[in-house]
């Protein structure tokens, strides 16, 4: 009886968690600025010391242990045999209720160690963000700029040999502190390590650059990302690590994170922001827009559209529906369309082009 009590109010703590209203302001002060960043500066610095991603053996450990409690389950109910009165309902109605405390006690652990980030308060709010600054002007102005720091920007950036993803807490991690800092982290988090994972097969057909784990807190990156995309990844998923759980603010922090970074890493910032903004644009516009960039840029765009072509389409297409739901049992409405919104946030938002230097000549 002891048991089925505690199974039960771990099943209906999970369901209030889940349907319950969380007011953000409470969560931001207990939560994302208390719980999470105390338990993060424990648990982070910890994993990244270990050479391969824990969340690989998490995963393998996971699979191996169901297959082999259902083995027990499916072994128990032959044995209860035809005879027995009720045996075999009793054993698969226990074992259903197993199944649903166990569930629910991953989804408390995921909330408690990482997932409340979600329902903190907007990064908007804090960045002074105005709606009417995004405008069909002001977009067009934004994929100009993005090209013309491409083109500015890609000598320097590829001078050097570009980092090795173990490379970049030394190369970035400064930069990461400085931004956090900037958007009013008392306790920044530091720039973990990131890891290659055994996942590296599904994200490239997926179309996933990478992940952090919400369990181990650690940085997953797909190893075919290329060596000019790697600083910006690795950044946004550390911003989802200083909990910034939505896809466009980690993306908005990961993105200033290179801004604030060297010039390989600005030149990965403004590489990823360039489709976002101008897939928003007209068709002739935005081919006007990339026909004016520079061999460099160019070349390195189509290699980053080569490397997509590895998706393959059913796929990408199931990891999104999972994912979009996912997001929205989070309560992120927009689901996947919220990775859209960090041109928004960069459009409304101001203070950032102090990180981003003088900006390049008006491009025609």
């Amino acid at each position: 009886m002891a048991g089925m009590r505690v199974q039960a109010a771990v099943v209906a703590a999970a369901g209030l968690l889940a349907v319950l209203p969380t007011p953000a302001r409470w969560v931001e002060a207990l939560y994302s600025r208390g719980l999470y960043p105390a338990a993060r500066d424990v648990i982070a610095p910890l994993t990244s010391r270990v050479p391969i991603a824990l969340f690989d053996l998490l995963l393998a450990g996971a699979a191996v242990g169901l297959c082999a409690w259902w083995a027990v389950v499916l072994r128990r109910a032959a044995g209860a045999g035809p005879t027995v009165r009720g045996g075999r309902r009793r054993i698969a109605l226990a074992a259903g209720l197993h199944a649903v405390t166990l569930l629910a006690g991953v989804y408390l652990v995921f909330l408690l160690a990482w997932g409340l980030n979600y329902r903190r308060e907007p990064l908007a709010a804090q960045l002074g963000h105005d709606p009417g600054r995004v405008t069909p002007q002001a977009l067009r102005a934004l994929a100009n700029e993005a090209a013309g720091r491409l083109d500015a920007l890609h000598a320097a950036a590829h001078r050097d040999a570009w980092p090795a993803l173990g490379e970049l807490p030394a190369r970035l991690g400064g930069a990461f502190e400085r931004v956090q800092r900037r958007l009013g982290a008392s306790r920044p988090a530091a720039a973990a390590v990131p890891k290659p994972t055994l996942l590296t097969p599904y994200f490239r057909r997926a179309g996933i650059d990478g992940m952090i784990s919400p369990f181990s807190l650690e940085v997953l990156v797909n190893q075919t990302v290329l060596p000019f995309e790697r600083p910006y990844v690795v950044a946004h998923e550390w911003a989802h690590l200083a909990g910034f759980a939505a896809e466009s603010e980690a993306s908005f922090v990961g993105w200033l994170t290179c801004l604030a970074g060297d010039d390989a890493s600005r030149y990965s910032a403004w590489l990823f922001l360039l489709p976002r903004v101008t897939r928003h644009l007209g068709e002739e516009e935005r081919r006007r827009v990339h026909a004016g960039l520079a061999p460099g840029p160019a070349g390195d765009l189509r290699a980053v559209a080569e490397r997509l072509r590895d998706v393959a389409p059913a796929v990408r297409r199931n990891a999104h529906r999972v994912y979009d739901r996912y997001l929205k049992a989070n309560r992120v409405d927009a689901g996947v369309a919220s990775y859209g919104e960090v041109v928004d946030l960069i459009l409304g938002a101001s203070g950032w082009r102090e990180l981003a230097g003088p900006a390049p000549g008006r491009r025609r």
